[in-house]
Parts: structure tokens; sequence; C-alpha cells
């Protein structure tokens, strides 16, 4: 099936399902498709859309989902699930960040074109067939393999009820951070995309590296589970979770602390450290060993972001700093 004639309504009730949803053509002429999972209950109800693999090197969403999609019998829902868990396929297939075949990030063309390249039309129909039919939407990041990041559940931080059913979603997931955007959102993103289409929905992030994390995967399935429970389409109540760090800045990782010059790159902060202006983040030292730059903050904030791979060319983002809510 072509994913412009899929339709969440039309899915059959009471089913859990596997399908390969055709995008366009390839050039050996195969096609580009994604795969969906999707799993109905008996009644008409809310439905949970859920994405990962929007970066073909972040791997805890994808595990999550498979995970989720093991667990969720039809007979226990009300309404859907629909679940992407490899959105990027080509940058997957090569485990790199942006696609190989036409060198854009998923992440920042949202909402896409349907008469654009392999990643824009992929951003298209996410948008126009899957984020546009939810009644909450989740992406599921983590750090890649550059960077580390605490395990959180992003949100846009707004005072009205697109805000609070955003904030009560990432409440409920139950991340050991919560980290709150006030808008503008940066454009691109699917989140932007689901905000203009009056969809409550939150992000996540975790450490990433190429690797997963047991705790982290279980984490992302957890959370998923909890806001089904939330949106009434899985019975009872989600268990509590302990209160979670929370804090507000901009969330743009495009916008970070960088490298001045090349090296090696060495930090001297922890994630969720609080740092003063002036304090030393980190140093950048040439192959002698001799110290090539330092690294300082320009204000105050908590590390939200830090570079993991050490080796740095100049302009490379290090950290990114926040502020509490």
């Amino acid at each position: 099936m072509h994913i412009s004639d899929f339709q969440i309504p039309d899915l059959t009730r009471l089913q859990k399902q596997v399908e390969w949803l055709d995008i366009t053509p390839r050039s050996d002429g195969g096609m580009w498709q994604l795969p969906l999972l999707a799993v109905t209950g008996r009644a008409p109800g809310p439905s949970l859309v859920v994405v990962a693999g929007v970066h073909g090197d972040e791997y805890e969403g994808i595990e999550a989902i498979h995970r989720v999609f093991e667990k969720v019998v039809p007979e226990k829902v009300r309404g859907t699930l629909v679940m992407v868990p490899v959105c990027n396929v080509a940058a997957y297939a090569a485990a790199t960040r942006s696609s190989p075949i036409d060198g854009l990030n998923l992440a920042r063309v949202f909402p896409g074109r349907a008469d654009g390249s392999l990643t824009e039309q992929i951003a298209y129909w996410i948008s126009e067939r899957l984020i546009a039919g939810a009644d909450f939407f989740i992406d599921l990041h983590s750090a890649g393999i550059a960077y580390d990041i605490p395990t959180l559940a992003g949100y846009i931080h707004q005072d009205d009820d697109m805000g609070r059913g955003c904030l009560a979603g990432a409440q409920v997931f139950g991340a050991p951070v919560l980290w709150g955007h006030p808008p503008p959102v940066p454009p691109g993103r699917s989140i932007s995309t689901a905000m203009d289409m009056g969809v409550p929905c939150l992000y996540t992030e975790a450490a990433g590296a190429g690797r997963t994390r047991p705790e982290d995967v279980d984490c992302y399935t957890q959370g998923v589970l909890n806001v089904m429970h939330h949106l009434d389409i899985l019975p009872g109540d989600p268990p509590p979770s302990p209160p979670p760090l929370h804090l507000l800045g901009d969330g743009n990782l495009d916008e970070v602390i960088s490298a001045p010059v090349d090296g090696h790159f060495q930090s001297n902060v922890e994630l969720l450290e609080e740092v003063q202006p002036g304090q030393l983040l980190g140093t950048i030292h040439e192959l002698t060993g001799q110290v090539a730059a330092e690294v300082r903050a320009e204000q105050a904030g908590i590390v939200i972001l830090r570079r993991g791979l050490r080796r740095v060319h100049s302009g490379d983002g290090l950290f990114q700093l926040t502020g509490r809510c």
C-alpha cells in the first residue's frame, strides 16, 4: 500500500497488524518503505502515534516500539496505537544521522514536500498520514553517536490547552528529566508540525552513543504505555514515577557552545551539573597534549548536552546549557 492511501481510521478494529507503506521508488527498481505497527481495539477511541529512527544512529526508540508492540493486546485497547520504528530508513541502513540519499536531516525538514527528495517525502507523509490523525504524538530520539544527553521528555511549555496537554503527557511519560521549551518551536521538527496541526506532543532524548542502555529502553517502553493509560487507550492509571528534574530552555540543539579549534576534546563537567559564568567547561588539546583552547561558560546554567566524541573540528558542538523551570 502506498502511504497516500493509508488512513488511521481505516485500520481494521480489534487487530494487531504489520504493514509496509510505500513512499517512493528506489533507483534499483524497488520501493522506499516505512514499517508500520498498529494495534486497534474493539471500540473507537483516541489515536496515539509513536515514531522512532528519525535519525539513523538512534536505537532506543526502535527497541522500545518493538517491546510495546509485543506487550499491547487488542482486547485491552480502546482506540488505536500506530507506531513507525524506523522513519529514516536510508540513514538507518547506513547508521548515520542524516540520509545518505539526499544528505538531509529528517528532523529538520518537517512538514516536508510531496514532490521533494526522499527525506522530504518521508516527512510529508508522516505529517499528513500519521501526525495529522493523532490525538497525541511521540517522537523517540536519543543523542546519537556524537553527543551525550540525559534521559528526558521534552515538551512545548505554553500556558494554554495545547501546552497543558503536552506537559501532562510529558509528566506521565515518567522520564527522570522534563525539559520544557517556550515557543516559538524551531521550524522543521516533527513536534513543530504537530503543534501547527493542533496535536499535543512530546519527544525524548537519552544517552545514545550508538548503543542502547537497558534503563533507557525500559523508560521509553514504560513511557509509551504510560501515555496510553493517560489517554485511556489502556485501562487504569499509569504507575507513579519519582518527581523529575524540571528544566526550561529553548531546546534548539543546533545552537550550542562550539569548538573554536580542531583537536582532542576533554570535558571538565558532568551532565546536569550546574555551572557559573566563566567556569571551565572543557579543553581542546593538540595531538602533542598542549592545550589549544579552553571552553568556558558565558552564563550560568545546567549542562543538558555534552559532546561524547573526543575528536573535534572547529565549529563542532560541545555543550548546551539550560535553566530550571
